[in-house]
């Protein structure tokens, strides 16, 4: 296939810099709003679906980080199992959440955990459950920004070594999965086909988080939360407990202090609340 048929492919050097960097946005959007200069926390959570936010804001534990420059979303800033992190929600998809992604880290981040809901594609077990993404199909167009074509975007493995002393509650399981543009169409086709191939699940931001990670040398952790089996069931995405939320901040904390292990520079609580 040409690169005139397929767009996507075309004008693409991902060694050459951008015009456009994060760093000067972040700093027109704070002379813009008359905001501080100053760093967010240094462990970060995208949380898509939003459920961990509005748990945290609805149980009084979230407070808003007002130096966060970004022009389309709001961090707010939490303590759990002992440690502060950043999160912003409801940054759905690939181009969204590597937006979001880059100015995090041009803003003070230095590991971003991400924990979306995902479809399950072949069974690991009877959802909710995690998965720990360790390579996600590219099925999406941001990743194709940031490394050359290839079937699979990868985990960076420094990550999963430190993540391998996850605890085994909850349950996570580890493996690949599928990461699409296009939730509506996926079809039976290509289903059974990413089945076959053994990828567990379907989600929306990992290979283009995993892209980003590789490119720009920013720690990344991705996990799946198989909720449902694309709405064929009655009674699908269930989550549980707070639609999921306490579980799954849970294994960000855990995942946080997985990488922590041996890590020094990243900003450590200083108090606050516990959790678990």
């Amino acid at each position: 296939m040409t690169h005139d048929a397929a767009p996507i492919l075309g004008l693409k050097n991902p060694a050459a810099p951008s015009v456009f960097q994060p760093a000067n946005l972040l700093r027109e959007a704070r002379r813009q709003r008359g905001l501080d200069h100053a760093e967010v926390p240094g462990l970060c959570l995208l949380d898509p679906d939003g459920d961990m936010v509005r748990h945290l804001r609805r149980t009084g534990r979230a407070r808003p980080v007002n130096h966060w420059a970004c022009y389309h979303t709001e961090m707010w800033r939490f303590t759990w199992d002992g440690l502060e992190f950043g999160v912003v929600g409801c940054a759905v998809g690939a181009p969204f959440a590597v937006l979001v992604a880059e100015q995090m880290f041009a803003s003070g981040c230095r590991f971003l955990v991400s924990i979306t809901s995902s479809g399950q594609i072949a069974p690991a077990g009877e959802p909710p459950y995690f998965i720990l993404i360790d390579r996600a199909l590219r099925d999406e167009g941001t990743s194709y920004h940031y490394l050359p074509p290839s079937r699979f975007s990868e985990a960076a493995a420094d990550v999963l070594a430190r993540l391998e002393a996850l605890p085994a509650v909850p349950t996570v399981h580890r493996g690949a999965t599928w990461t699409t543009d296009a939730p509506y169409r996926e079809t039976e086709a290509a289903i059974a086909a990413h089945r076959a191939a053994g990828i567990l699940a379907v989600e929306m931001e990992a290979a283009a988080l995993y892209a980003f990670s590789q490119a720009r040398g920013h720690p990344v952790a991705c996990f799946a939360h198989v909720t449902n089996t694309m709405a064929r069931n009655e009674g699908d995405f269930e989550k549980g407990e707070a639609d999921g939320a306490p579980e799954a901040l849970s294994l960000a904390a855990a995942a946080a202090r997985a990488w922590l292990a041996g890590e020094t520079g990243v900003k450590r609580p200083t108090g606050g609340d516990r959790e678990r």
